[in-house]
């Protein structure tokens, strides 16, 4: 049966309008990016079937051009749209921590964070770098790494910095594992650039590792 032939009220676009988003499960909001099914099932159908196969929607979105374009009824067109989709989602969340003093809502930080790191396949070190209000200058990935370690130099960090004007500086990087356990390496990389850092006084606040769940302080840890 064709979607326009539900009742309107299960339609997820009608859904959608009438009682928000939040009210459309998984299947329902992919179907309205899928927005048509393929022969024999509609959207949901097809969305239903593409959660099956990947086990989730983050994993869906997560997914390699390779695997998404290779799926039933998707194709590089959807993996386009999907990257997109995801990276007006994040600048959103930029655009948000941006706005007001990174240390005062850290929930902000991690959400921005997670959203950035996350489900990378390969370690990224990255920075916020942060004016004398704490508000944030720039994001950037400062290093890519294999599977489990990441170069960081503490003298290009540095010259960033000072590029940047930055009066401090929150660092993060990634767990693709999905351990957001820091390692001995990791405390050890943090104390370094601290102390590379502060002989140009810019203030290392934090270092975040992300993985799954919430990403780990350093400074909640009292390592900072």
């Amino acid at each position: 049966m064709s979607i326009n032939d539900w009742p309107e009220s299960e339609r997820p676009r009608e859904k959608l309008l009438a009682r928000g988003a939040a009210a459309l499960s998984d299947a329902e909001v992919l179907a309205i990016f899928l927005r048509t099914g393929i022969s024999g099932h509609s959207a949901v159908d097809l969305a239903r079937e593409l959660l099956a196969r990947f086990g989730s929607l983050r994993a869906l979105v997560a997914a390699g051009a390779t695997q998404f374009c290779e799926s039933r009824g998707l194709g590089e067109a959807k993996y386009v749209q999907m990257q997109a989709v995801m990276e007006i989602s994040r600048r959103v969340l930029a655009e948000d921590l941006k706005a007001r003093d990174a240390l005062a809502d850290p929930a902000a930080t991690r959400r921005y964070l997670s959203a950035w790191l996350r489900d990378r396949d390969h370690e990224v070190f990255a920075g916020l770098f942060l004016d004398s209000q704490h508000r944030v200058l720039a994001a950037e990935e400062l290093s890519h790494g294999t599977l489990d370690a990441a170069s960081v130099y503490p003298r290009e960090v540095v010259k960033r910095a000072l590029a940047l004007g930055a009066a401090a500086v929150i660092f993060a990087h990634n767990h693709p594992s999905g351990m957001a356990e820091p390692s001995a390496a990791d405390r050890i990389l943090t104390e370094r650039l601290k102390q590379a850092l502060s002989l140009v006084d810019v203030r290392v606040l934090d270092h975040f590792v992300v993985g799954e769940g919430v990403p780990t302080s350093f400074a909640e840890r009292g390592w900072i």
